[in-house]
């Protein structure tokens, strides 16, 4: 249950250090690899956040196999990610594309990855292996039994909200996803990070109101299975990204072909899974901190 949530919290800090070099100046348009080089190694160097977070939220929920937790947590971005690079990459030597990457480039990414990210996952997850397993509520369960969940309307069925509460937090970003499309598909070059910074910190405040807003009206409902359903909610914007990314390719680009069909899909479909995890993540922890509130409020009798 912890995966998913733990990675999206990597990845959060991951676009936070990105947004924060970007204002500094660090990503000038002369210098393209620059945020290429940085997002390879900042990742790296977060890999203790995930496996930290990670291994100790697994144990207080009662895991007893942190290893396999801190190795699945180590690769369920990465895997996925390099899946995709790699159909991408070898559609581009098929088709002797300067975009190809060479072996060696790769090689070094695999190695710095072997020898980096995964053992630091690896490593925090075992600082906190032996943490008391007892999950930080502010009440005790009353009974072991799972209640009884009541009918609820169609109308709010839980994949119902999933796909409507993703609406809200997708149009905060809207127009500034036009723009990095146009700019990174288009071959222009971004400066606006300012806006795109302001635009990322509206996303995660709206994205954590709409979630916390629909889990109360859940809870309210006697359905009082919030864990993956907060965090689904909050990710749908993720599919949002995905298919606005189809609506852009048919009318608003000029790409054609398998190459770049390729190219734009694949790396955008890795985007919103990226998306996907880190708003999930988002959305988890800001539920989960409100209801710590509002059940520490319980005067108990």
């Amino acid at each position: 249950m912890a995966l998913s949530k733990i990675i999206g919290t990597q990845l959060l800090v991951l676009m936070i250090s990105l947004l924060l070099l970007s204002l500094i100046g660090t990503f000038y348009p002369g210098n393209r690899g620059a945020l290429t080089s940085a997002v390879i190694f900042c990742y790296c160097l977060t890999a203790g956040i995930s496996g930290h977070v990670s291994g100790g939220l697994y144990v207080q929920m009662g895991g007893q196999k942190w290893a396999t937790n801190a190795v699945l947590t180590a690769c369920i971005f990465p895997v996925p990610f390099f899946v995709i690079f790699l159909v991408v990459n070898s559609i581009a030597w098929i088709y002797n594309s300067t975009m190809a990457l060479p072996f060696l480039y790769i090689f070094a990414v695999i190695v710095l990855w072997s020898v980096v990210t995964f053992p630091l996952t690896i490593y925090a997850a075992h600082r906190v292996r032996n943490i008391s397993p007892q999950l930080d509520v502010p009440i005790k369960p009353t009974t072991k039994v799972a209640r009884e969940i009541p009918d609820l309307p169609w109308y709010r069925s839980a994949w119902l909200q999933i796909i409507l509460t993703g609406i809200l937090p997708f149009t905060a970003i809207y127009i500034e996803l036009h723009f990095l499309f146009t700019a990174i598909f288009g071959h222009q070059v971004y400066t606006l990070f300012g806006i795109l910074s302001l635009a990322f910190f509206m996303l995660l405040i709206v994205t954590a109101a709409v979630t916390i807003a629909v889990t109360y009206f859940q809870l309210q409902s006697e359905d009082w299975r919030w864990w993956w359903r907060s965090f689904a909610t909050a990710g749908s914007p993720g599919i949002y990204i995905l298919g606005y990314a189809v609506f852009y390719y048919y009318y608003r680009s000029y790409m054609n072909g398998v190459l770049q069909a390729a190219f734009f899909f694949g790396y955008v479909t890795a985007v919103s899974y990226a998306f996907f995890l880190m708003l999930g993540a988002v959305g988890w922890w800001s539920t989960f901190t409100f209801l710590k509130q509002i059940y520490g409020a319980i005067k108990p009798e």
